[in-house]
């Protein structure tokens, strides 16, 4: 039985502020739809932007004049992303809600940070029920690192409201679609090999990291703009997901994280980068996990759309250029 697409409203313009990345550029040239976070006299006096393993970013929509802020993802240190906030100058009382792309800590390490600062105002919290799961990565030299999960307690001691969902959920006023678990169809992502998550105490093998999901707003005339912050799902099968869940085929954008760095993943480059020619984006910000050789990669098949990232970029898609 074929599905029935979910009524994503259109909407004027959507603008992606990264506020978390694992690179920050001061020198990186602003465009006519991408401004990077302005060289002021005291830049380098004082605590500049700061970068680290982690991601988040500001999702605003626009429509008839209104404008509304979302929040995915939180970046790992507990004061990044509220830092990165204040030098930015993005008060964090315009946020209606967070979405936690998975459960890794990378992705919700400043959510406590952030919630002390704004306070009880029972924000709503969107996460996948398996976001909650206790995990560990082992690399191919044998090293192991922890990725705990958020803290269900520590989020209701500071007045959070969770939302858990597997399946894809509508915020502000339809205007933006998180997918919730997404379908995996293609041959060549095959998760997260050496994740494993505990289970009654023992570590049991979790490639597939099914609370990994992404957004996608639909901006007017123009096509989906899709985010996904680590792509675990496989940033193609994320794509293919977003179009079948909305029934519009044409992907303006895609923009965060896409799991692409080390020797695992190395070897799916080349598929990833001929599917994602094929769907042929008109910009592409791949960050985070990507690597530096997906990177290298994905601008030369896409010089047209690709742009580099780096914390403190805001990309603009829809009606006019983004302002200064």
């Amino acid at each position: 039985m074929d599905m029935q697409p979910i009524e994503l409203h259109p909407v004027d313009a959507v603008e992606v502020t990264i506020l978390v990345d694992n690179v920050m550029d001061a020198l990186l040239p602003s465009a006519s739809n991408v401004q990077r976070a302005p060289l002021r006299w005291e830049s380098f006096e004082q605590t500049p932007l700061l970068a680290e393993h982690g991601f988040a970013a500001l999702v605003t929509v626009e429509d008839q004049g209104r404008r509304t802020s979302i929040l995915y993802d939180t970046g790992m240190g507990r004061e990044t992303l509220v830092h990165n906030m204040d030098v930015l100058g993005i008060d964090p009382d315009i946020l209606r809600a967070i979405v936690l792309s998975h459960g890794h800590t990378d992705h919700h390490g400043g959510l406590v940070g952030l919630l002390e600062r704004i306070g009880r105002r029972r924000l709503p919290l969107i996460l996948h029920p398996d976001a909650w799961r206790d995990r560990k990565a082992v690399f191919p030299g044998g090293n192991e690192l922890h990725l705990p999960a958020p803290n269900r307690a520590d989020l209701e001691r500071e007045g959070v409201v969770l939302v858990e969902q597997r399946d894809p959920s509508l915020l502000i006023d339809n205007q933006v679609l998180v997918t919730g678990q997404v379908e995996r169809i293609t041959s060549f992502e095959k998760g997260m090999p050496g994740h494993f998550a505990r289970d009654d105490g023992d570590w049991i093998p979790d490639p597939w990291i099914w609370d990994d999901q992404a957004l996608v707003v639909h901006v007017r005339n123009q096509g989906l703009v899709v985010l996904s912050a680590c792509s675990h799902s496989g940033i193609i099968n994320i794509l293919h997901y977003a179009r079948k869940l909305t029934g519009v085929t044409d992907i303006y954008g895609v923009i965060g994280g896409l799991h692409l760095s080390g020797r695992v993943f190395e070897p799916i480059i080349p598929d990833t980068v001929a599917a994602l020619t094929d769907i042929a984006p008109k910009l592409v910000l791949p960050g985070h996990c990507t690597g530096w050789k997906a990177q290298h990669a994905i601008a030369r098949a896409l010089p047209d759309a690709y742009v580099q990232t780096c914390a403190g970029t805001r990309i603009r898609v829809g009606s006019d250029s983004i302002a200064p």
